[in-house]
């Protein structure tokens, strides 16, 4: 299994795990096909939304986990 960090960018995450598309939705980020998300991390697009990355690298980590079961 992949485990995705601050470096990773959106675009392979969802690339990887498009079931993820409603975590990223939920915290605000609508516009997961725009040109930024093919080269913003993770990292940058939590900064920009005022999430925190750690607690959403967690919650992505743990629910891809959970579908992979």
């Amino acid at each position: 299994m992949t485990e995705f960090d601050r470096d990773s960018i959106i675009a392979d995450v969802l690339a990887q795990a498009p079931q993820t598309a409603p975590l990223f939705k939920a915290i605000g980020m609508h516009c997961l096909g725009c040109a930024m998300s093919s080269g913003e991390t993770l990292e940058e697009a939590c900064d920009v939304h005022g999430v925190d990355t750690d607690d959403f690298i967690e919650q992505l980590n743990d629910f891809v986990r959970s579908i992979q079961k």
